[in-house]
């Protein structure tokens, strides 16, 4: 039985996360991928399909409800791979009685205000251009290694070369861990 991948989207959810294949599809050889739209774990209202609207909903009581959501599918031991605010979910319920194993996130900003980190695996990827990615004093104060991509902005996972990179960083995670 394979183990369960959570994938969480960023803020646009379902609508637009045509390039998600990039990562689900290589990655469904070793797991049991289960997507979730991180508007729908949170109850974003996506009728006012603005950026600013839904990050207004998500900071204003999404992202509690989605981690609680998250909670409540019954899922033993996962991996997360996490999308932008996807990541701040996936963290939040890692440290809130989510057994995850590996934490992966790309371009998850608003970790930048988190001040405890989970008990497991994480790997942090960010654009070189994200203005707003956690400064070098987070990471060392938090124990933690991060990657840069060059040349990148925010939104460089929905790029297939990067996917591409970050899937086989998680493939050599997963052959380490299965010897």
């Amino acid at each position: 039985m394979k183990p369960v991948l959570i994938v969480l989207s960023d803020l646009w959810g379902r609508e637009k996360s045509d390039w998600i294949q990039f990562y689900t599809k290589p990655l469904s050889s070793i797991y049991t991928v289960k997507f979730y739209d991180s508007c729908e774990l949170g109850g974003v209202d996506k009728s006012a399909y603005q950026e600013s609207k839904l990050h207004e909903q998500f900071v204003n009581g999404g992202i509690s409800r989605a981690v609680e959501n998250l909670k409540t599918e019954g899922h033993k031991t996962v991996d997360i791979l996490a999308f932008s605010v996807g990541g701040v979910i996936g963290w939040k319920a890692a440290l809130n009685e989510m057994n995850v194993r590996a934490f992966f996130a790309l371009s998850s900003t608003r970790l930048r205000n988190e001040i405890q980190k989970p008990n497991c695996y994480i790997r942090l990827f960010y654009g070189e251009k994200d203005r707003y990615q956690p400064d070098s004093d987070w990471f060392e104060q938090l124990e933690l290694k991060n990657k840069i991509i060059p040349n990148a902005s925010h939104e460089m996972y929905r790029d297939e070369n990067v996917a591409r990179f970050i899937c086989q960083e998680i493939l050599a995670t997963r052959k380490v861990w299965d010897k």
